[in-house]
């Protein structure tokens, strides 16, 4: 097993001196091209979010010293869609009236699904980095859809394998939010580990909504259920989910943790802390794992974050980052910034030069990744073991 650490202590990164001293191509002066951010920056996702819009525009920055989109530069408009719906679409009718080029948006699949039909009716390019519904790339709100997360269809065989094949549990529970990510995150993995063909039983859900922090009485009820394992899918990462782990620990709970897919991030540890150690769960980036510590543009960006909020980025902020390079070099490639030329440029292709790497997404605009298992092993210092 290889061991890692998450959060500020996990990273050391030499910046190049004889890059700094580069001359950067030369931007025309013609007017800026105009990318808007809908993110939470407030409430119980808030931190997260400020995470990835703050990433947004250092790649904005990364891509404007080499040249910009089309040889104009590009100034990020960023506002706060308080992980409601109703604000979300208030915030995308916004972004028309500021003729933003593209949007990159989504912590919550909910917020996601409700802007989606606004943007498209505007017939501005609508890129998802982070919500994870699979609706969301259905076609039916937004025909050009694209999302660089991995979906609730990608996570649920990897927590099933974490579950038969990793853990050997039998009786399994789950902690479910209420809505269209932590309900269609359930279903998923619920398929897959029928697919599988071993032999389990569901003996628990407890479901709650995504301001929750008291979860007190659901975990009794998880206590008395005698689980082998539970399956806590909780996006609120900043507030909920460090709750809910503490909260689990307090009650005593013998079966194991399983954090969904993508959602025991930094805040987790700052938050949770100690209780988080014994945690399973995976995730698709880790900027000091392979590949992505030999990946220039992934070492790039993290020196660029840490210099400019003293700490390395998260997973959602690397995949706002990636959502403005995919979008630029689809841009520049297509050498047009109308809706449906980008998004063929993206859908179904591959996209090189990003913090990821070169990213393929498949025909729907479903970007595909690899998934890292890993438990944690101390969670005071964040620390990691890689499961083979």
């Amino acid at each position: 097993m290889r061991r890692t650490r998450l959060g500020r202590r996990q990273f050391t990164f030499v910046a190049s001196a004889a890059a700094a001293t580069l001359a950067a191509p030369a931007i025309a002066q013609g007017e800026p091209i105009k990318v808007g951010t809908i993110f939470p920056q407030s409430g119980p996702a808030g931190p997260n979010g400020q995470a990835v819009a703050n990433a947004v525009k250092i790649a904005a920055e990364m891509i404007n010293a080499k040249g910009g989109v089309l040889g104009r530069r590009l100034v990020v408009v960023s506002k706060d869609d308080e992980s409601t719906p109703a604000v979300g679409v208030t915030r995308a009718n916004e972004m028309v009236a500021e003729k933003v080029a593209v949007v990159i948006e989504g912590w919550n699949s909910p917020v996601t699904l409700a802007m989606q039909p606004v943007l498209a009716r505007a017939d501005v390019l609508d890129i998802t980095a982070v919500s994870k519904a699979d609706p969301i790339l259905a076609g039916q709100a937004n025909p050009y859809a694209i999302r660089l997360n991995s979906s609730n269809g990608q996570d649920g065989a990897v927590i099933a394998e974490i579950l038969l094949g990793k853990l050997n549990a039998r009786r399994i529970g789950f902690l479910t939010q209420n809505d269209a990510y932590g309900n269609g995150a359930q279903a998923v993995i619920e398929a897959e580990l029928g697919r599988l063909g071993k032999p389990w039983e569901k003996v628990v859900v407890e479901q709650f909504p995504f301001k929750q922090t008291d979860f007190r009485v659901s975990l009794a009820n998880v206590k008395q259920a005698k689980p082998d394992a539970v399956v806590a899918i909780n996006a609120a990462e900043s507030s909920g989910m460090p709750a809910l782990i503490q909260q689990y620990r307090q009650a005593g709970i013998d079966g194991v943790f399983v954090g969904a897919v993508g959602t025991i991030l930094p805040t987790v540890f700052k938050i949770a802390g100690e209780a988080t150690t014994g945690i399973v769960s995976a995730d698709i980036y880790f900027s000091d794992l392979p590949p992505f510590d030999k990946i220039k543009e992934n070492i790039e960006f993290v020196e660029a974050f840490r210099r400019a909020h003293s700490e390395a980025p998260d997973k959602g902020a690397a995949l706002g980052a990636a959502a403005l390079e995919v979008w630029a070099s689809a841009a520049n490639a297509a050498k047009s910034l109308d809706r449906k030329t980008v998004a063929q440029a993206i859908r179904g292709k591959s996209v090189p030069g990003t913090v990821l790497g070169d990213v393929a997404f498949e025909a729907n605009g479903q970007a595909r990744h690899k998934h890292t298992i890993f438990k944690v092993v101390d969670g005071k210092t964040a620390k990691i073991e890689v499961m083979k």
